[in-house]
């Protein structure tokens, strides 16, 4: 999730895959990594795949889940040996079973890019907009934050670029794609090539350390600091060739090559519809409340919560994220069935980006939704009672 541009890559860097729809494979590789003492979850690396060959819909069991990928997105690749872990930090994180294994520094001891200082200076300039809030506070700016919360996070974040373009768990005319996807834009999280192409390494490398941002490098790293090493992905994962689905189509394309001007554009109708306040209300504000709830998915969410599957990670169910965000905080039900449209897989479970694909079915503009059978989830319970 690069802030303003594509992160750089390099081809001595092997590409790797990712992700998600299902195929009969007879093995996948696996490699154990040694468990560390006093460690409740040893992690296995799972070995890259060829998912070029694979045929969409096929099903594939990494460990214990069906993954569905994109079929395609991806290119062939030859396998990469898993790089060793550095030595372990052995810290737990504060109430939680999850261990530190290696202390990642990402503000000292390396060469900051371009690229990198610009993603921190974004970020520093959106919290420092925020601190004007009080200040500059009117309702209607107040409302204009809501609205924007609802239709960069809800439609642009969780919906778009999450569940419809990073797992494929559902179909949407191009017209309510690419407008869902442009909300998203507006997130200013990154263009939805190297968003989606992070999140489908996230799944791939889930807690290992080939991970992007796992809290085995500790919390701050895993909820944001992961950001300003753009450098990092590429190294851990290989170049963002794991999202051909989107890179074939020219709007992806445009957007990726213009990704900076559109908020800057929004910027400016706000500024000329409401003045200053709906800036720091709108751009301010409301950009940091949906970073961090975004955030809290990829860190609080693999460190405090239950699990109610075995997925070989440390994905939680949260269900004070999943209030915030939108139905996203119900993450170990979202890693054991990560095609599933569905997040909040029971009746008391609220999740609302479910609701509104559910409203999107009934109207005819949501097709090929995918949610996980009851044959498909008694099988994992079984799994999980032996």
């Amino acid at each position: 999730m690069a802030l303003l541009n594509s992160r750089p890559t390099h081809s001595k860097f092997h590409r790797l895959t990712s992700l998600r729809r299902e195929i009969h494979r007879p093995r996948l590789p696996i490699i154990r990594l040694t468990p560390i003492p006093g460690d409740p979850l040893p992690l296995n690396y799972v070995g890259r795949c060829d998912f070029k060959a694979l045929k969409l819909n096929s099903p594939i069991q990494i460990q214990n889940r069906a993954i569905p990928p994109p079929a395609e997105a991806f290119e062939s690749q030859s396998p990469t040996p898993p790089t060793p872990l550095a030595a372990v930090d052995g810290r737990r994180i504060l109430l939680s079973d999850v261990v530190v294994r290696r202390q990642r520094e990402v503000f000292w001891g390396r060469k900051w890019t371009s690229l990198d200082i610009g993603t921190a200076g974004v970020v520093v300039a959106t919290h420092l907009l925020t601190l004007l809030a009080p200040f500059q506070f009117n309702w209607a700016a107040f409302w204009v934050a809501i609205s924007l919360y609802i239709a960069t996070g809800l439609f642009g974040i969780t919906l778009s670029f999450h569940r419809n373009l990073s797992h494929r768990s559902f179909k949407l005319p191009k017209w309510l794609e690419y407008l869902f996807a442009y909300c998203g834009v507006q997130a200013l999280q990154g263009n939805p090539i190297d968003w989606v192409s992070t999140h489908r390494y996230h799944h791939q490398f889930c807690d290992s350390e080939r991970d992007p941002h796992s809290p085995i490098e500790g919390f701050w790293f895993s909820h944001m600091s992961w950001l300003f090493d753009t450098n990092s992905i590429v190294q851990r994962c290989g170049e963002p060739n794991n999202v051909g689905d989107l890179q074939k189509q020219p709007f992806y394309r445009f957007i990726q090559n213009t990704y900076l001007l559109h908020p800057i554009a929004l910027a400016a109708l706000l500024y000329a519809i409401g003045g200053f306040p709906f800036i720091v209300w709108g751009m301010g504000v409301r950009i940091v409340w949906v970073y961090h709830i975004t955030w809290l998915v990829n860190s609080a969410c693999h460190v405090w919560g239950k699990q109610a599957w075995k997925t070989g990670d440390l994905s939680r169910n949260n269900w004070w994220v999943a209030l915030l965000a939108f139905g996203e905080g119900w993450h170990n039900n979202h890693h054991a069935f990560e095609f599933s449209a569905r997040h909040g897989l029971e009746w008391w479970q609220l999740d609302m980006t479910w609701y509104v694909v559910r409203l999107l079915q009934a109207l005819g503009l949501a097709t090929d939704v995918k949610i996980p059978t009851q044959v498909q989830k008694e099988k994992l319970a079984i799994i999980n009672t032996t």
